[in-house]
């Protein structure tokens, strides 16, 4: 298996939560400006982003949470390339429905609020 990125958790925003629960997570890099870090699970790279986008079928897992990816937006790699920031939808869709947005198999929502924790490394891998 090939890692296509890995970082690690470093912020929650006041906000994550109510977008969790509705299997939606949003990642930006540290230093994200003020008022996107309060909907967002900011973090540190430790390996990647790879040049190439994630295919339908990598594996993706933040913390103790996994799911497999159903779709990749026509601009959502460049974006984590260049600043560290995608939409993650936990809907299975099969279609991302905006251009920065990763579609994953629905995950427990509850399990997904209580992984996003400082510290937490979320994985993509193909």
């Amino acid at each position: 298996m090939s890692v296509l990125l890995k970082t690690r958790v470093t912020a929650i925003g006041p906000e994550v939560a109510d977008l969790a629960e509705g299997g939606v997570v949003i990642l930006f890099a540290d230093g994200s400006p003020p008022e996107l870090a309060e909907v967002s699970v900011l973090h540190k790279t430790e390996e990647g982003p790879s040049d190439d986008a994630p295919a339908t079928g990598a594996s993706i897992t933040l913390g103790p949470v996994s799911a497999t990816i159903t779709a990749v937006g026509s601009t959502a790699w460049s974006k984590v390339r260049e600043m560290g920031h995608v939409v993650i939808s936990f809907n299975g869709a099969s279609e991302a429905e905006r251009p920065g947005e990763v579609c994953a198999s629905a995950v427990d929502t509850g399990a997904l609020m209580a992984a996003l924790t400082p510290g937490a490394v979320i994985t993509i891998v193909a």
